[in-house]
């Protein structure tokens, strides 16, 4: 068969696919309980493989880790299981928007899971607390917290919360790029060092320092905080009061700036 591909034994080009007035159906179905358990049955195994394509789109954004694509197929389905559980057709929400936070979330649950990088039982599951808990303050304040608030809210140390969070951030590869703007990428190992070579280090200062002074302050602050009070993205984020993907974006972009400059 032309454009056959096999996943878990499902073959994707058959995969059905459901209309929103189809699934609205289903779902009255599923959670009326008045309803004969065989049909609400039949109905959430309908919801499913209505949307296994959904979990095909999803999990094409994890195909450069290195995991089986079956693998990460029946983790997406488990996410994907969840959000038919919960999905409140009240909402004025379409389901798909609800339902790929979910599968995204249980996939990177799995990487972290897997990662080779070990961290302890008891760190791992402050930090999933302590994302429940911010996904929780984001919907009620329309912003993301702080790690303060976040910690307030869990009654836990500080520190602790921070030390949780940093130890599931997900590794990143030296030939990973950061920009590219037609020519030839900026690299992760771009960024690295090298004080081996002493002799232009003096040139370099200068042409550093001045590469900063051309910095806007904020950049300025969070590159002075990261570089050299070691400090971390989430520690910077919360003592500037930005969250901790704004840094991240900001730092590349102020790197790359300056990269340019040097």
């Amino acid at each position: 068969m032309t454009g056959k591909v096999e996943i878990c034994g499902v073959n994707t080009a058959e995969l059905p696919v459901l209309g929103n007035d189809r699934m609205r159906v289903l779902f009255r179905r599923l959670q009326t309980e008045t309803e004969p358990a065989p049909q609400r049955r039949a109905a959430r195994q309908e919801l499913i493989q209505g949307n296994l394509r959904l979990v095909l789109s999803v999990i094409q954004r994890f195909n450069n880790r290195g995991e089986p694509v079956d693998d990460l197929f029946q983790v997406g389905c488990i996410g994907l299981m969840k959000a038919i559980d919960n999905f409140d057709l009240g909402q004025n929400v379409r389901f798909s928007t609800y339902a790929v936070p979910m599968v995204i979330g249980e996939i990177r649950r799995y990487l972290r899971d897997n990662n080779p990088i070990r961290v302890s039982r008891s760190l791992r599951d402050l930090a999933y607390k302590a994302l429940q808990v911010r996904d929780t303050l984001t919907h009620r304040q329309g912003r993301e917290p702080r790690v303060q608030e976040i910690a307030g809210e869990l009654g836990a140390p500080y520190a602790e919360v921070l030390a949780a969070l940093d130890a599931i951030q997900e590794p990143v590869s030296l030939f990973e790029p950061i920009y590219e703007d037609g020519g030839d990428p900026i690299y992760v190992m771009d960024q690295i060092r090298d004080d081996r070579t002493e002799d232009d280090a003096w040139m370099e200062g200068l042409a550093l320092r001045e590469a900063i002074r051309r910095l806007g302050r904020r950049e300025q602050t969070i590159l002075r905080l990261r570089f050299f009070h070691g400090k971390t993205q989430m520690e910077v984020a919360d003592e500037i009061g930005i969250s901790q993907a704004q840094v991240s974006r900001l730092e590349k972009a102020a790197l790359v700036q300056m990269r340019k400059f040097v």
